[in-house]
């Protein structure tokens, strides 16, 4: 009874041990297996079995990309700035053996590195190339980190500058700097404007003299055009007139009937000249006719003193 006991516990004990070298592996993890203190295999994602006593698992190595954000270094640039600059470093783990035995403290490791990189490199820029050139620093430092990492397992995807702090003196420059940048072209650009604004007010009123010129110009061919066109009718009025006269036949005695009629109009006026057709019969009939139309009767005034009669100018046609 006691014999089958203790093999029921026997069995017991060698069910434990059996089950306890099952090792299951999740995906984007691997375990770094140790035989009797030495490297003996890496298992990764699914179901393995290791040798109880005989082997142990010595690292569990996470292989997702991961990122380290360092403290901010100090550092020193060309012209002898002091700045503080920290980084940001995206790394992967691909040989888990070589990150197990390869360096004690990878991540520590890591973080001194990428600060005496750091320093190498800022020390052969100036400062404005420092703020300016942040692409470049990256890459170099991507680059050599990547390089210096490979005997450790380690792929660095990235490092990038996160954040860079000149001292308060230099911060306060460069804002003074940035303020008189902004203010000298707030001036360019109000000068610009002014000018411009100008420009357009000159090609405005230069527009507006050369339509009123043309205007003018206009104006004054529609008037031209107006006189010669009036003229023009005036001229066949005149014409049409006399071809009406032509057409009527009138004699010799409408003529002159014509032309006393002019000369009562001569007459009733104050005209002193009187104009005397050269085809009268004679000038005793024209005073006749000129006394009767302008005689009329006159209160009788006192004898004057004998004065000199105004002369009429005859001024034959």
């Amino acid at each position: 009874m006691e014999f089958g006991f203790l093999l029921l516990i026997l069995l017991l004990i060698v069910l434990l041990v059996i089950a306890a070298g099952v090792k299951i592996v999740s995906q984007s993890k691997a375990y770094v297996i140790e035989r009797l203190g030495a490297y003996h295999r890496t298992i990764e994602m699914g179901l393995h079995y290791v040798v109880p006593i005989l082997d142990r698992v010595a690292t569990v190595v996470s292989l997702k990309e991961m990122v380290k954000d360092f403290a901010p270094q100090p550092v020193i640039t060309k012209d002898n700035v002091t700045m503080q600059i920290d980084t940001v470093v995206y790394y992967q783990i691909t040989d888990p053996k070589l990150y197990t035995y390869g360096v004690e403290n990878p991540i520590s490791a890591i973080e001194n590195l990428t600060a005496t990189t750091l320093r190498n490199i800022i020390g052969d820029l100036e400062l404005d190339e420092t703020l300016t050139s942040r692409d470049v620093i990256n890459t170099k430092m991507r680059s050599i980190l990547d390089e210096a990492t490979d005997a450790w397992g380690i792929k660095v995807h990235r490092v990038e500058v996160k954040n860079i702090l000149p001292p308060r003196d230099i911060q306060e420059a460069m804002e003074k700097q940035m303020r008189a940048e902004r203010e000298r072209r707030e001036a360019i650009l109000r000068a610009e404007g002014e000018k411009k604004s100008k420009i357009l007010i000159a090609e405005g009123e230069k527009e507006s003299t050369v339509l009123r010129a043309e205007a003018a110009k206009e104006a004054k061919i529609k008037e031209a055009e107006g006189e010669a066109e009036s003229i023009v009718k005036i001229q066949e009025a005149t014409a049409q007139g006399l071809r009406l006269i032509k057409d009527v036949g009138m004699d010799e005695a409408v003529l002159k009937l014509k032309s006393y009629e002019a000369m009562v109009d001569v007459a009733n006026g104050q005209a002193t000249k009187i104009i005397v057709p050269s085809d009268l019969q004679n000038l005793a009939t024209l005073g006749t006719t000129i006394h009767e139309m302008v005689d009329k009767p006159t209160p009788p005034k006192p004898a004057p003193r004998p004065s000199r009669p105004a002369k009429s100018e005859v001024i034959p046609k």
